[in-house]
């Protein structure tokens, strides 16, 4: 199994993107969303991949992040939502987006997505809704920043002492799963049910998409607090 690819871009294009690891161009299948955010040719690149064996076909997808991949995996476990379908979706709303629409059972927001009926986004709330809390909480561990990879080349090393960098800034998508975790969490510990907890985390988000942590747990108490 092919988990993690990282290279050089030969070539990118709206829904693919060619990386060179060591002499060997692989084919990476992304969504539109991924493409548009990778470096350009000739710049380095990693992604985490997925691999789809067929009889007669190999395909490798990326994502950039294990949050994405997970989602991705739930998506294809359910009946009708095949590999590029699945792209359509993540590459239309983002981790992030899914998992707030599938909490809020909001299917016409997955409907969106390229190729996706209303059957189809119906039946990807209903399946997953159970199993979004899940994925949702583990956010934070799950988006990580791979960083640019080392690419080898022939040419002798040369022992070099550089400057250690400055750590590189938590990116919005990382810090709004880290909120959602840390939230989810907390409501857990209140003695919510999983699906209510991501149902008022999400609620909460989709209001204030920015707001951190202390403000996310007091809007999805809000939201969750019996009405008179």
């Amino acid at each position: 199994m092919i988990g993690r690819i990282a290279g050089i871009i030969l070539h990118r294009a709206r829904d693919h993107v060619l990386i060179d690891v060591r002499g060997v161009g692989y084919i990476v299948h992304v969504s539109e969303r991924t493409a548009a955010s990778l470096p350009p040719v000739g710049q380095a690149v990693a992604l985490y991949t997925d691999l789809m064996v067929r009889e007669d076909l190999l395909q490798l997808f990326g994502f950039p992040s294990m949050l994405e991949k997970e989602w991705h995996r739930l998506l294809t476990s359910v009946q009708g939502v095949g590999a590029k379908v699945s792209l359509a979706i993540l590459g239309t709303l983002g981790p992030e987006g899914l998992g707030r629409a599938i909490a809020l059972g909001d299917w016409a927001s997955v409907r969106k997505a390229q190729g996706v009926g209303p059957k189809l986004a119906q039946r990807v709330v209903l399946e997953l809704k159970d199993k979004a809390p899940s994925v949702m909480a583990l956010g934070a561990m799950l988006t990580v920043d791979m960083g640019v990879p080392m690419i080898e080349g022939d040419s002798p090393v040369v022992e070099t002492t550089v400057p250690a960098a400055p750590p590189a800034a938590p990116s919005d998508a990382m810090l709004a799963a880290r909120a959602t975790s840390d939230a989810l969490s907390a409501l857990s510990n209140l003695g919510y049910a999983a699906s209510e907890a991501a149902q008022a985390v999400a609620e909460a988000q989709a209001r204030e998409p920015h707001v951190q942590t202390p403000a996310l747990i007091r809007a999805a108490l809000r939201l969750l607090a019996p009405k008179e």
